[in-house]
């Protein structure tokens, strides 16, 4: 039958600009995680601001909810349609284009749909480097990282992505297009609008341009591999490191040996750089420009050798080139993958005030394995500013799908308490998407929540962008 809406739709944005071929439309229907499978009426990719402007106004004319994508890399469920088939997903992955470089002011004004690797690389060419970084960079687009405020393992010396964005180009509900690239330094005409949509999850619009904060390229990076016997350890070498080197430590990573064992089983051309097994590692980064580059190594050395003399580590190797730092870095950035492989578990992204995090790692992975007997918790992440990836590993012989649907509930549940009780975030830098969009009902702080609710109603009062997606339903009272 003919679809009025797909009709236009289809004319609007030509044969390139949208598909309603099941082979297309079904790798972008599931999430990265597998925990979540949609349908959708069709897959829209506009290839310009103007044409992602006409399009959300075509779906508010026919009522058509839109469900944005950028890299489909998102851990929430944030990127993926309901089951209704009635959403429109919209891809932005055609808008990559690059509109404008300044070296001297170290900016950048890029389409969403530039590749953060992509990114990565034309800064080099440039002498320049975009200073957040993450696993998924081969994927992640630039407008899926402003959407949830991505983080990253720079975050300890650069901030999330809401630090890097200087100005930003959206579509709004009603198909206006607010435009806020212009990087001033100093504006006071009212609220800072860009900050609204940084982090929203396309609950409000449609991030399409961004400018983009650059830093000059490194000279050269230093990155040790370091085994110590607990974390509040490695959180002392963190202060230690980061008081004597402030302007240099640009990563902290922390991982259990469990972490590490599931990389090397899963990785094939890994391997592990120390020779003796030690119960957590640290993933440290150091680096210098041209005038501090030739004593990075010294430094780097004198900090090692004072956190062995302090007993801080057991043990540790620097890299000695690219191909070896690489490797270091892969043995993090494989964890993910590794620990999905690995079989059914329950995966956490939170914070708690940094100082906090090496006792609440301790406290909750104790009071967790001992009420939920044969789960195992593993954290690992960025002990640096707070935030660790903690997932809880089922019992052996769990059944996929059937676990996390059962227990794993009562256990996420439990680990958002627990995190709510230490003064934390149960999302700390994957947003909340559909996955924690309940949770986050029963745990916020009401006055935050009625503002959430107020936002959303008033900047997408059909609750067509993203729906279902970060913010709770308001409540309504009886007989409205």
């Amino acid at each position: 039958m003919s679809d009025p809406f797909l009709d236009a739709a289809s004319q609007l944005l030509g044969q390139r600009g949208l598909s309603r071929d099941p082979d297309i439309l079904d790798p972008w229907l599931t999430d990265w995680r597998g925990r979540y499978t949609g349908r959708a009426r069709a897959l829209a990719s506009p290839a310009s601001t103007a044409e992602v402007a006409a399009l959300v106004k075509l779906c508010a004319q026919h009522r058509v909810p839109i469900v944005p994508q950028g890299g489909n890399s998102g851990m929430s469920g944030g990127a993926t349609p309901d089951g209704s088939g009635d959403a429109l997903l919209l891809s932005l992955r055609r808008m990559d284009a690059f509109r404008h470089w300044d070296a001297d002011a170290r900016q950048v004004v890029c389409e969403a749909g530039v590749v953060l690797q992509t990114l990565h690389d034309a800064a080099a060419d440039r002498s320049l480097r975009f200073p957040l970084t993450l696993g998924g960079r081969g994927s992640a687009t630039i407008g899926g990282l402003i959407s949830t405020n991505a983080g990253g393992t720079q975050v300890l010396r650069h901030g999330t992505m809401r630090a890097q964005v200087l100005g930003l180009e959206a579509v709004l509900a009603d198909g206006s297009v607010l435009d806020t690239l212009a990087a001033l330094k100093k504006d006071n005409r009212g609220f800072d609008l860009k900050q609204v949509f940084i982090g929203s999850e396309g609950t409000l619009g449609i991030v399409t341009a961004a400018t983009l904060s650059l830093l000059p390229r490194i000279a050269g990076r230093k990155v040790v591999f370091a085994g110590a016997s607990s974390v509040q350890d490695a959180r002392k070498l963190l202060l230690m490191a980061s008081t004597r080197e402030v302007a240099a430590l640009e990563g902290f990573e922390i991982m259990p040996r469990d972490a590490l064992d599931a990389v090397l089983a899963y990785e094939p051309n890994s391997r592990d750089p120390l020779d003796a097994r030690h119960q957590w590692y640290v993933l440290m980064e150091f680096v210098a420009d041209d005038s501090q580059i030739s004593t990075l190594e010294s430094r780097v050395t004198a900090v090692l050798a004072d956190a062995l003399d302090r007993g801080l580590v057991a043990d540790a190797t620097i890299a000695a080139n690219e191909t070896q730092a690489e490797a270091l870095w892969a043995l993090r950035d494989g964890i993910s993958s590794a620990e999905r492989a690995h079989g059914p578990a329950v995966q956490h992204d939170i914070s708690v005030p940094p100082a906090k995090m090496p006792d609440f790692i301790d406290h909750a992975s104790a009071e967790l394995e001992r009420d939920f007997p044969g789960i195992h918790a593993v954290a690992f992440g960025h002990l640096g500013d707070g935030n660790v990836h903690f997932h809880l590993r089922a019992p052996v012989g769990a059944v996929g799908g059937k676990w996390e649907d059962a227990d794993g509930k009562a256990i996420s549940a439990r680990v958002h308490d627990l995190v709510t009780t230490w003064g934390g975030s149960i999302s700390a830098e994957h947003g909340i998407g559909q996955m924690k969009r309940d949770e986050l009902a029963r745990l916020a702080d009401p006055a935050a929540l009625t503002i959430l609710q107020g936002v959303k109603q008033a900047l997408d009062p059909l609750g067509l962008m993203n729906p279902g997606k970060l913010v709770p339903l308001a409540s309504r009272a009886p007989g409205l």
